[in-house]
């Protein structure tokens, strides 16, 4: 019986050593796990901080500087150089200052009757701030307008009108412009129908920039048949 108990010690014994170094072995192996993690981490924020000072930082110092000197340069009046430089500071730099030099370069192009460039500019710009963005959708429709591609223009003008969020000058310029292309295309009724709605959520809009809109209204109705 003692003998019995004895053993039961030893065995209860072995199997608590095996755990404690199974146990250990498991922390040890955490701790190089953890150790490797953090070695990890830190060359990580190495990386990042080389891409931010040595790239990044570098990189948004050139943009502005070479953008300030298109500036300049469209400041005395040198449309054709400034546009090529706003060109290259669009084809070549991110960052904000290669976003603004895409739209500088679009509102040039555009001036120059150069509508497919400056569409290819507009594309590259990423709008941000709303009435801005609203406008740069509407140069894009009119660019579209200019190529008689109406569908597209239409398109353009309902996303300006989304964008400036019912900004009272803003939105109803872009959708007297979205119907007067929808007139073009012979689409009387939704011609009309934004003439409605104009005259509904912009009473003053009429008056302040002297648009007969009910005029307009009466037409686009007689035409749709209504």
């Amino acid at each position: 019986m003692a003998k019995n108990n004895e053993t039961e010690t030893r065995t209860s014994l072995d199997d608590l050593n095996d755990s404690l170094t199974g146990l250990e072995a498991k922390v040890q192996n955490n701790q190089k796990t953890i150790m490797w993690v953090i070695v990890g981490v830190a060359a990580l924020v190495c990386l990042i901080l080389v891409w931010v000072y040595a790239v990044r930082k570098p990189g948004i110092e050139a943009a502005d500087n070479a953008i300030g000197q298109a500036d300049l340069t469209l400041a005395t009046g040198n449309d054709s150089i400034a546009l090529n430089q706003y060109r290259q500071v669009a084809d070549n730099y991110g960052y904000e200052a290669g976003n603004r030099a895409a739209l500088n370069a679009a509102i040039i192009l555009y001036r120059q009757g150069k509508y497919e460039e400056a569409v290819n500019y507009l594309k590259k710009y990423s709008p941000t701030e709303s009435v801005i963005g609203a406008a740069s959708k509407s140069l894009e429709g009119d660019c579209y307008v200019n190529m008689e591609q109406y569908d597209k223009a239409v398109a353009c003008f309902k996303d300006a009108a989304k964008l400036s969020d019912n900004n009272p000058h803003y939105t109803p310029l872009f959708m007297m412009k979205q119907a007067t292309v929808e007139r073009e295309l012979k689409n009387y009724k939704e011609e009309a129908r934004l003439y409605k709605e104009i005259l509904d959520k912009y009473p003053a809009y009429g008056s302040e920039n002297a648009i007969e809109i009910e005029k307009y209204l009466k037409r686009a109705e007689l035409q749709a048949g209504e």
